[in-house]
């Protein structure tokens, strides 16, 4: 089984242009649309997290529990479901303002145990960043690894989030020792500051670097570096794209039993190529079409 940690939320997404377009409400939150696209591809998947009792956070529920995502790992509270208002570009990008105050991930509190037979967990975003929730995560995150699961980490940055960036980028570096695969885009490596090389040497064994439509790169703690091109596709808008590639990722290291930080690193030039061409694949369906919508495994068939 594969654990994914974080928040779920509610985008609401501008149907039109200006500042008082009419939004229409969408389920999302990076880990989230992960466990989704986990259950769509064929995973064995679980959702670990805290999710208000409201009707939104019912209607999170309701999806993963649709897309056989076991959510008997996530709490509950009364506080409201947080919000983030998104703004999409004339290239399909989106951007994202937050409504998080007094909302109910934000009190996830570290659980006794992970689901059983959890072979791997996925953390990032929003939850690793808002406290006092962000430190419940973090210790979940190095239990986890004591313990040999596998870990994967995308940070997806929000910088309207983190008010300090130095002291979060220290954070972020103190983490890389219980991290086993470390996925993120080429802004957020940017905005971070460090190398694929500095991060493997923390700890990794291998680190993933999304370039969107130019494709992915992948660098191992061997030295390699293995690299797709992303698949053309009209692009409708990109939300949800970096969590289908996490789940492509960690379904098909899950396929080729290589949920370890030993089979990841024996994986090749090959077994890269073929597993990030897979996670580009996967992406661009959802760019094709709006909001985090990721494909089922059927789509994926050649």
């Amino acid at each position: 089984m594969i654990v994914v940690a974080g928040e779920a939320l509610i985008d609401l997404v501008p149907q039109g242009t200006g500042a008082l377009a009419a939004l229409q409400p969408a389920l999302g939150g990076g880990p989230f649309n992960t466990a989704v696209a986990l259950g769509r591809l064929g995973s064995s998947a679980a959702f670990c997290s805290r999710v208000s009792a409201d009707a939104f956070g019912e209607a999170l529920l309701d999806r993963l529990r649709e897309t056989g995502v076991d959510v008997s790992a996530v709490q509950r509270g009364t506080e409201p479901t947080t919000l983030a208002v998104a703004t999409i570009g004339t290239d399909g990008s989106a951007a994202y303002s937050f409504y998080v105050d007094g909302t109910a991930d934000r009190l996830f509190s570290a659980p006794s145990a992970l689901p059983s037979g959890t072979r791997a967990v996925s953390f990032g975003t929003c939850s690793l960043v808002l406290e006092p929730g962000a430190s419940a995560y973090e210790e979940l995150m190095r239990r986890a690894s004591a313990q040999g699961v596998f870990t994967a980490l995308d940070p997806n940055i929000r910088p309207g989030l983190i008010p300090d960036a130095d002291a979060y980028r220290a954070r972020f570096k103190s983490w890389l020792p219980s991290v086993s695969l470390l996925k993120l885009s080429q802004e957020d490596a940017e905005w971070l500051g460090g190398t694929p090389q500095e991060w493997l040497a923390a700890g990794p064994a291998a680190v993933v670097i999304t370039r969107g439509g130019d494709g992915l790169t992948v660098f191992t703690a061997d030295g390699g570096v293995h690299a797709v091109p992303g698949e053309r596709v009209a692009v409708v808008d990109t939300i949800g794209a970096g969590d289908t590639v996490n789940a492509a990722l960690l379904h098909g290291l899950a396929v080729r039993d290589a949920l370890s930080r030993h089979a990841t690193a024996a994986l090749g030039p090959d077994g890269w190529r073929e597993l990030l061409g897979f996670a580009a694949r996967a992406a661009a369906v959802t760019c094709s079409r709006a909001g985090a919508e990721p494909p089922y495994a059927h789509e994926l068939t050649d």
